[in-house]
């Protein structure tokens, strides 16, 4: 059964910093891409980054520059660092597991929210 807990949200200045972190546990071997989603009141959840069992990395061209996904696998626990935050970028963010290969599966977490004040 995989899980995935984030924690590190919270209250924030434009301008500010933050750190999430995602646990994941009873992740199997055909997980191969990591990642961290985002969704706004009234709005679709979006993908912010993803960082794969390579390493190699996307984000959203929204964050690109200021957001950076990494990942401990011996901890088992998938990162986002979140600098020069913006208010557009209040969300709940969500990580998430998934399986990209012939086929298809994703794993979502409960999500944290991050609310930056103007």
């Amino acid at each position: 059964q995989v899980q995935l807990v984030e924690s590190g949200g919270g209250l924030v200045q434009a301008g500010g910093s933050l750190r999430l972190s995602c646990a994941a546990s009873g992740v199997n071997f055909s997980i191969n891409v990591m990642g961290w989603y985002h969704q706004a009141p009234g709005k679709q959840r979006e993908l912010v980054a993803t960082i794969t069992t390579g390493g190699n990395t996307n984000y959203a061209d929204s964050v690109k520059g200021r957001f950076t996904i990494s990942r401990d696998n011996a901890k088992k626990m998938v990162y986002l660092q979140m600098n020069s935050l913006k208010p557009e970028d209040t969300a709940v963010y969500y990580c998430n597991a998934a399986v990209r290969r012939s086929w298809q599966r994703d794993y979502w977490g409960q999500g944290t929210q991050v609310t930056v004040s103007s």
